[in-house]
């Protein structure tokens, strides 16, 4: 198989409103679609990210049901030349940032909590492509 990319990143939510709150008013994720009690999904580039309410994720019958708990970790990608501007407009929104990293290959990247309280990071575009790992 030849995969071209991850195209949905999924999470698990307690409140949509605040949810949208976050990453459509905060971050300016585009809204895709908005259902009550259930979920709310974002364009971010070309992929999409997907909030979903877990107990009703578990009782689909349309589609497989799903769930999660806890803490997930995932990261929206920017070009290098407006890594700052995203920074400055992340601390802008009165979002809180947990750590920044300069990372051995010369590229950065922050951190920062969502109201679930998942961890959101923000890399340079090239993170990946550059980042090689020796066998040890």
């Amino acid at each position: 198989m030849k995969f071209n990319q991850i195209k949905e990143t999924c999470l698990y939510v307690e409140d949509l409103h605040a949810t949208q709150a976050f990453y459509h008013g905060k971050l300016g994720l585009e809204l895709i679609v908005f259902l009550e009690g259930n979920h709310v999904f974002f364009r971010a580039g070309s992929s999409v990210l997907l909030c979903f309410i877990a107990e009703a994720s578990k009782r689909k019958t349309h589609l497989p049901p799903h769930h999660g708990e806890g803490n997930i970790h995932f990261a929206l990608e920017v070009d290098a030349a407006d890594y700052d501007s995203s920074k400055r407009e992340v601390i802008a929104a009165g979002i809180d940032i947990e750590q920044e990293v300069e990372w051995s290959i010369g590229m950065h990247s922050f951190y920062f909590r969502d109201p679930d309280n998942h961890l959101v990071e923000i890399v340079q575009t090239g993170f990946w492509e550059k980042l090689v790992v020796k066998p040890s």
